[in-house]
Order: structure tokens, then C-alpha cells, then sequence
């Protein structure tokens, strides 16, 4: 028994392994890849929405969100209330900047919103 356990794998079957994996490593990043290709505005809305990590909604009102909080103001004419969109996002990022006590987590500075993912939310919530 022992003598079998240290035989060689022999080697079309290790060439099929190899390339099973390799298939299948391909089909995962493939549909990672998947997503990067998603309108960017979609993107921006998903993370709006999502709890772990923008989750505005669980203190703005915003677009069509379900069960929005009411901490923050609601986020509307966002265009008229920022002419500069980097103002905006100057905000996003850390919010203690212009108000030290806020209650708004400064989701760039932390970590929380990579740039990409600050620079897909930005972009959403200009639109509302």
C-alpha cells in the first residue's frame, strides 16, 4: 500500500489535471471579467445600494431605494447642489473634512470605497 502512495502521478494524467484547472481558472476570471464590462452607472448604483459597502441608503433617501433613512440629507439635484463634481466626491471620501462630528463614514479615506468604486458612486449619485 505504501509503495502505491509514492508512485509518480503518471504524466497524461497530471497534463489532464493541469489543464482541467487551467480551464477552469479561465472560466472563473472570466466571469470576474464579466463585470468589469457592466455600465460603470450600474456599478455606481450597486454599491450605492449595497450594505457592506456604500449603503447610503440606510441614511439618504436615494433614487429608488427601499426603506431609506432619513440621517442624511436626501440625495436629489445633486448636479445643482454640486457644480463641481469633485467637490462631491471630496465629500464621499471624508465627510470629517468639512464637519469633524459627522456621521458619515469617510468611505475613501478608510477604505471603505476603493478610488474605482468612489469614482463608479460619484458618478451615480451625480445623476440623481
Amino acid at each position: 500500500m505504501a509503495k502505491k502512495l509514492n508512485q509518480k502521478i503518471p504524466s497524461r494524467l497530471l497534463n489532464l489535471l493541469i489543464g482541467a484547472i487551467v480551464s477552469l481558472l479561465l472560466t472563473v476570471s472570466g466571469a470576474a471579467f464579466a463585470d468589469d464590462s457592466a455600465d460603470p452607472l450600474e456599478q455606481g448604483k450597486a454599491l450605492v445600494l449595497d450594505v457592506e459597502k456604500g449603503n447610503c441608503a440606510a441614511c439618504h433617501i436615494v433614487g429608488d431605494a427601499e426603506f431609506p433613512g432619513n440621517h442624511g440629507p436626501p440625495l436629489i439635484y445633486m448636479k445643482q447642489r454640486f457644480p463641481d463634481k469633485e467637490r462631491l466626491k471630496s465629500r464621499i471620501y471624508d465627510a470629517t473634512k468639512l464637519n469633524p462630528y459627522t456621521m458619515m463614514p469617510p468611505y475613501g479615506l478608510h477604505g471603505i470605497l476603493t478610488p474605482e468604486e468612489l469614482d463608479m458612486v460619484v458618478d451615480y449619485i451625480y445623476t440623481l
